[in-house]
C-alpha cells in the first residue's frame, strides 16, 4: 500500500470556509453564517440555497451515490406559482475556471439525474420551495484525489443574478478503500462486521496512525471510529460557566483537521470527541438541567465547526463540590443521562458513545419519554468487561454494545476466543485504547489487531505505515 498520497489534499479544500474557535461571554462561536446578497434589483427576487441554507456554491464528498437538495427562495412571498429550471451547463464551470485560474473537471452529465426534469416550483404565498433532489451516481472511475464539479444554470423569471448559476463541488471517494466491512453471518447473508472504536491518546499519538491497519483480502480499514482522547469539561470561575476545554494537543488537531482528521473521514471513519472530567467542580454527571442544556449547545457548536461525528463520555477525575452550588446537582446517573439526552436532542444524527464505567455505566434513565438506548448510541465496556448491557441502556441493540475492550499500553488484551464469542453472540462493537506504533510493544499491538481481523472479519490484518506526532 502506498502512503505517500494518503494525506494529499486538492485545492478543492480551499473552497470550504472554516473559522477557528473564539470565546464569548455566552458560548463558543464556531463556523460562519452564509447570508445571501441578492440585492441586484427591486421587487421580489428569487435565489437558490442548499439543504444547509448556503446561497453560494456547495462543496461535498461522496461515495457511490449522493443526493443534493436545492431550494428556490424568494425575498418576498410569491404572488403566484413560480417555476425555475436547473440545467446542467458546462459553460458555467468554464467561466469559473477562467475567473479563478483553475482546471476543475465537470462530472459527466450521465452521472446526474434531477427529479421533475430539473423544475422546481415556488408555490404562491410561500418564500421557500420544496426541495428539488439532484442525484449524483458514481461509476467509481473518478480520481478521489481530484476535485470535480456539477455546473448548473438556473433559468426563470426573477432569478437574482447571483443565483443564475451554481456549482456543486465534489470529491468522489467511491474508488478509495473505506472501513465498511461486511461479513458472512454463517447463513450466507452478508451483514455489517464488528465496529472497532480506536480511543487514541492524542497527547502522544498522531490520529493518522488509525490508517495503519487494513484487511488483507478485502482491503478495508479496520478502524471504524476514532475517539480523540481527550477534551475536557471544566468550570470557568470568572465567567461562572461550564465550558469545553481543548488542551494544546487536541486544539492542534482540530485546527489542522484537514491534515489529521479528513483522511480518516475520507475512508469512512467517524471522528468522536472525548469529553473527560478535569479535576474541578464540573463533571458530566453533576450538571443541573439548565447547565446541561447550555453545555449541550456548546458541544453542538464544536461538532458543527470541526465536522465531528459525536461525543465520547468518560466520567473520571471529577471533583464535585458538596453541597452542590447553583447550576449543579449531586453526581448521579440521572444527571449524566440528562446531559447525554440534551446533546442527542440537538444533534440526533451524531453519536453519543458511553464509556461504560463509573456513572456512565448506567444509561437506564428515561428522559422526556426517550429510552437511554436511543439517545446513547453506543456503550463500550471498561477493559475486559463482557456482560450484556441491555439493562444498563434499555433499547440499545447488542450490535452497539462493546465487549472485551483492550488497553494497548499493555494492561489488557483480549483473546481471540473471546473476540469470536462476542461476534457469535451478536455483539457488534469493540474498543481499543492507546494504539501507538512508536510504543515498544508495537508487535503486541499488531498481534492483537490480527486477532480482531480473524475473529471479527475472517481475514488477516495488514500492518503498514506510521505517522509521527508532528505538531
Amino acid at each position: 500500500m502506498k502512503y505517500s498520497n494518503l494525506i494529499t489534499r486538492s485545492f478543492l479544500l480551499a473552497m470550504v470556509a472554516f473559522a477557528t474557535a473564539a470565546c464569548t461571554e455566552d458560548t463558543l462561536e464556531y463556523g460562519f453564517t452564509d447570508i445571501p446578497n441578492v440585492g441586484d434589483g427591486e421587487g421580489q427576487l428569487l435565489y437558490v440555497t442548499d439543504a444547509d441554507g448556503n446561497a453560494s456554491n456547495t462543496s461535498l464528498d461522496m461515495r457511490d451515490t449522493q443526493d443534493v437538495l436545492l431550494h428556490v427562495n424568494a425575498t418576498a412571498p410569491a404572488a403566484v406559482d413560480q417555476t425555475v429550471n436547473f440545467v446542467y451547463d458546462p459553460a458555467v464551470l468554464a467561466a469559473y475556471n477562467r475567473a479563478n485560474s483553475t482546471a476543475i473537471e465537470a462530472i459527466p452529465e450521465s452521472f446526474i439525474t434531477m427529479e421533475n426534469g430539473g423544475a422546481a416550483t415556488l408555490a404562491a404565498g410561500e418564500s421557500k420551495s420544496a426541495p428539488l433532489k439532484l442525484t449524483i451516481t458514481s461509476d467509481g472511475s473518478l480520481d478521489p484525489e481530484k476535485g470535480y464539479a456539477v455546473p448548473l444554470t438556473i433559468q426563470g423569471a426573477g432569478v437574482a443574478s447571483s443565483s443564475k448559476s451554481r456549482i456543486i463541488f465534489i470529491r468522489d471517494l467511491s474508488a478509495m478503500p473505506d472501513c465498511n466491512k461486511m461479513v458472512d453471518d454463517g447463513n450466507g447473508n452478508m451483514v455489517p462486521g464488528v465496529k472497532i472504536f480506536s480511543c487514541m491518546e492524542v497527547n502522544d499519538t498522531n490520529p493518522l496512525n488509525n490508517l495503519r491497519y487494513t484487511l488483507k483480502n478485502s482491503g478495508k480499514y479496520m478502524v471504524d471510529a476514532v475517539i480523540l482522547f481527550s477534551g475536557n469539561i471544566n468550570y470557568d470561575m470568572e465567567k461562572g460557566k461550564v465550558w469545553f476545554n481543548a488542551n494544546e494537543n487536541v486544539q492542534a488537531i482540530l485546527d489542522n483537521r484537514q491534515k489529521y482528521l479528513q483522511p480518516l473521514k475520507d475512508r469512512g471513519m467517524k471522528i468522536i470527541m472525548g469529553v473527560l472530567c478535569n479535576h474541578d467542580r464540573a463533571c458530566i454527571a453533576n450538571l443541573a438541567p439548565e447547565t446541561a442544556r447550555a453545555f449541550a449547545q456548546e458541544l453542538k457548536a464544536l461538532c458543527d465547526a470541526y465536522h465531528l461525528d459525536g461525543i465520547f463520555w468518560d466520567d473520571e477525575y471529577c471533583s464535585p463540590i458538596t453541597p452542590p452550588p447553583p447550576g449543579f446537582v449531586r453526581p448521579s446517573s440521572e444527571a449524566w443521562c440528562r446531559l447525554a439526552y440534551e446533546v442527542w436532542k440537538l444533534q440526533p444524527e451524531r453519536w453519543n458513545v458511553a464509556y461504560a464505567y463509573s456513572t456512565t455505566r448506567y444509561g437506564s434513565t428515561e428522559i422526556d419519554g426517550v429510552q437511554g438506548g436511543t439517545y446513547i448510541a453506543y456503550a463500550l465496556h471498561d477493559y475486559g468487561g463482557s456482560s450484556d448491557l441491555s439493562s444498563n441502556y434499555p433499547g440499545m441493540p447488542k450490535s452497539n454494545m462493546g465487549l472485551y475492550s483492550q488497553e494497548f499500553t499493555g494492561r489488557s488484551f483480549a483473546s481471540e476466543t473471546n473476540l469470536r464469542r462476542m461476534r457469535d453472540n451478536g455483539y457488534g462493537s469493540h474498543m481499543v485504547f492507546a494504539m501507538d506504533p512508536y510504543r515498544s510493544n508495537v508487535s503486541t499491538q499488531d498481534i492483537a489487531m490480527g486477532r480482531c481481523a480473524r475473529a471479527f472479519y475472517d481475514d488477516e490484518a495488514v500492518c503498514e505505515g506510521k505517522w509521527d506526532k508532528d505538531w
